[in-house]
């Protein structure tokens, strides 16, 4: 047997529950993973994509994280499991040095304890003992295969969402497992970053490492895939080459994302939207703004006591007003999650002023703010902290709305974003990433704020949440309200705004 024809990896999925559920998260599910192939797993949110990624690469465990029947093999060695106490245990770290997983939330994927992204990448490398040499060589060589290798010394926690993946791929990489997982490796990327991580895993699969791309889009990279597995309700619903599934009813039912396929059920905001824009004063306002951030370095034992400061934003001026959609995207770093964070004072200008509904934000609280601006961040797990889905989405609006009404408002965000009522009383944890996506979303809707401002609200949502997306953003500036989205999807963004704006080098410009 070839390594080309012997078998990396195979999974058998009878049935995985998680500790608590009544239901499968995933059953009747079966993947074969060979050296330097490329295979990708399709479906849309909710799908099961990330459970299975998660059980390839022992991440969840057998009666620790839920009941599992079924089988996992790994070079050979076979692990039977039928949900008993006598089933057998993975070793996390044995299993982890053979397959490497990237998850969806890369931040997840990091140590957190590290100082700069050099040794964040080393962090795997020095837990194994590897030689001081070896190990500089490995960061310096993955840091170039990663785009990384001009932010070697910055702290990771200073890195925008598309260097944090970036990063994310670099640390699982640098260790050449065998098999590699990627959960929506794309997420977040500018076209440079993607085109780069699509040339790793090219070059991943031609050196033998088996690769698996987990996915809500037939996008490109995973058009190159050698085989396709369609989840959808936690159960594979087709197998078989891109040829025999592109156009299937099982891709389309799944809610698979497909080059040329309409991006918003709601359809473009186009001529009829532009003449609902108002012509009188902006609900937003940006005169002359600039920002810029202290600059990072290695951390050492005489640190400057002022450090130079890295400009972000740059004499930036920036309008919109009531019933206007503005997308803004630009470079992974760029300073367009830096941006949004001014609306509403989370961040203050170094230089200029800004503006909501004609009156200047300086010295007002941020609580007062969010009453008229609306702010969606990237990471929806650092706006959600409540303990069931509807409280979530009711926070706040008894003050502003009265007892009475507060429920009401928050079922029907809720019911806008495609929540239905029987996830009212879950935790918000228990949803998948995209649906915790939707819920932020409706945290803002529910609010009816003045100015809506999302930070890459198109991230891990399959082809009926950004139906979901298109029509809560179209019915809030229907309403009058002005609305601010970052995003590298293009295609969305051509479909669902008056006007596209690029943020680089400090400064806006229309495109």
């Amino acid at each position: 047997m070839t390594a080309a024809t012997r078998t990396a990896l195979r999974a058998r999925v009878d049935a995985f529950t998680f500790h608590g559920e009544s239901h499968p998260a995933l059953r009747d599910a079966a993947l074969s993973v060979t050296p330097g192939s490329l295979t990708a797993v399709l479906g849309g949110s909710g799908s099961g994509k990330s459970t299975l990624g998660k059980l390839l690469a022992g991440w969840l465990r057998a009666g620790h994280a839920g009941q599992f029947r079924g089988s996992l093999e790994l070079d050979g060695t076979r692990l039977d499991f039928h949900g008993a106490p006598e089933d057998p245990r993975i070793n996390p770290a044995e299993w982890s040095r053979r397959v490497a997983f990237v998850p969806q939330d890369a931040a997840a994927m990091l140590s957190t304890v590290r100082a700069t992204v050099a040794e964040e990448l080393a962090f795997g490398l020095e837990n194994r003992a590897t030689p001081r040499a070896d190990m500089l060589r490995a960061v310096e060589r993955t840091a170039a295969r990663t785009g990384l290798s001009g932010l070697l010394d910055r702290d990771p926690a200073t890195l925008s969402g598309g260097e944090l993946r970036r990063l994310a791929v670099g640390c699982a990489v640098i260790a050449e497992p065998d098999i590699l997982v990627l959960d929506e490796p794309l997420a977040s990327l500018d076209a440079a970053g993607a085109a780069q991580i699509a040339a790793l895993v090219r070059s991943l699969c031609g050196n033998g490492t088996g690769v698996v791309l987990l996915s809500q889009a037939a996008d490109r990279l995973a058009g190159e895939a050698t085989h396709w597995t369609v989840l959808d309700g936690g159960t594979v619903t087709a197998a078989g080459t891109p040829a025999q599934l592109t156009g299937s009813a099982e891709l389309e039912h799944a809610g698979v994302l497909v080059p040329g396929s309409p991006v918003s059920a709601a359809g473009p905001v186009a001529a009829p939207g532009l003449s609902a824009v108002s012509p009188g004063a902006a609900a937003l306002e940006l005169c002359r703004v600039g920002f810029g951030y202290g600059r990072p370095s290695r951390r050492r034992p005489d640190p400057p006591p002022d450090p130079p400061s890295i400009q972000v934003l740059r004499d930036v001026d920036f309008a919109v007003r009531p019933g206007e959609i503005v997308a803004v995207t630009g470079p992974n770093g760029a300073g367009k999650s830096t941006l949004l964070r001014h609306f509403n004072g989370l961040l203050r200008p170094s230089a200029g002023d800004v503006r909501v509904c004609g009156r200047s934000i300086a010295g007002v609280p941020v609580g007062t703010v969010a009453a008229s601006v609306g702010l969606l961040f990237q990471h929806p797990r650092d706006q959600l902290f409540e303990r069931t889905v509807l409280r979530e989405a009711a926070f706040g609006l008894r003050q502003l709305f009265g007892k009475a009404d507060a429920e009401d408002r928050a079922r029907a965000a809720l019911a806008a974003v495609g929540l239905p009522a029987a996830a009212e009383a879950l935790h918000p944890a228990e949803l998948s990433s995209s649906r915790q996506r939707l819920l932020a979303l409706a945290t803002v809707l529910a609010r009816e704020p003045a100015v809506l401002a999302l930070d890459e609200p198109t991230v891990g949502l399959d082809r009926h949440g950004l139906e979901r997306l298109g029509k809560a953003v179209a019915a809030a500036a229907a309403r009058g309200t002005a609305v601010v989205m970052v995003t590298h999807d293009l295609h969305y963004a051509r479909a669902a705004a008056h006007r596209i704006l690029e943020l680089d080098a400090g400064s806006l410009r229309e495109i």
